[in-house]
């Protein structure tokens, strides 16, 4: 089909192509990397679960109130989320004190004179925080694929917020099309392991990087064409802008 005609048919599914050596070299991937928050699921996660460890956090409302309060000042998804999630139940919130984001991992701030940490349990792992207590009901959470959120109050254990963000219902469809073009389809995730496997396996994707900081994307990309692949990102979010300029095809 001549460049222009391709165009053409492009523009009328909402998909513009900055020149014709951009559309001649999509012809001649063989690798799709997908970006899995807002392109295989929908994009607006929400408060799954909240387990409150006695004693130092009395119930559900105490651990939303303390995480959705730290989480007051970041601006990942998965923050927004708990914040969401106090605002529905009328839960007022606190103002964080010396608030500071680990990038792609959680968040710390100071509430009341106690510290308040929430982000992923590889984050406490590395910080040398122990959340071994929870590990069961964390892999639990996760083997349903969920995104758990460790809450720690003044270095100890107080809770965790799982975070669910459903699959597109067309996401399935669209990569046994991409299968049926002989495309390899990689799924590029900030999530955990297990949690990334399970919805892998929901939609078919071939081969999974989990666990990538927002700057590690664009290097996931690159190993890919050192091994001599031709590739294609498809991501809707600033983090995933390095990614898309790195690929073959963004």
């Amino acid at each position: 089909m001549p460049a222009d005609i391709s165009s053409t048919k492009g523009a009328e599914k909402g998909i513009l192509f900055k020149n014709s050596e951009a559309l001649e070299m999509a012809t001649k991937l063989d690798t799709i990397v997908l970006d899995k928050t807002g392109t295989i699921t929908a994009g607006k996660p929400a408060v799954a679960n909240l387990i409150a460890f006695a004693p130092m956090i009395k119930g559900q409302d105490e651990l939303l109130r303390l995480g959705a309060s730290v989480e007051r000042g970041s601006e990942h998804p998965l923050g927004r989320a708990i914040v969401a999630e106090a605002e529905k139940r009328g839960i007022g919130l606190l103002e964080p004190k010396g608030f500071k984001a680990s990038k792609g991992d959680g968040v710390r701030g100071t509430i009341g004179g106690r510290e308040v940490l929430v982000g992923k349990p590889k984050w406490f792992v590395e910080m040398g925080l122990d959340s071994g207590p929870a590990r069961d009901q964390i892999r639990g959470l996760q083997d349903q694929g969920k995104t758990v959120m460790v809450l720690f109050l003044d270095k100890e254990l107080g809770g965790l917020i799982a975070v669910a963000d459903s699959v597109k219902p067309e996401s399935k469809e669209a990569i046994q099309a991409l299968h049926q073009l002989n495309l390899k389809v990689v799924m590029l995730t900030g999530d955990n392991e297990k949690t990334a496997r399970t919805i892998a396996s929901e939609v078919g994707i071939d081969e999974i990087f989990a666990e990538v900081r927002p700057e590690e994307k664009s290097s996931k990309i690159k190993e890919l064409q050192n091994q001599g692949e031709r590739v294609g990102m498809v991501g809707d979010g600033i983090n995933d802008a390095p990614a898309l300029a790195q690929a073959d095809v963004g």
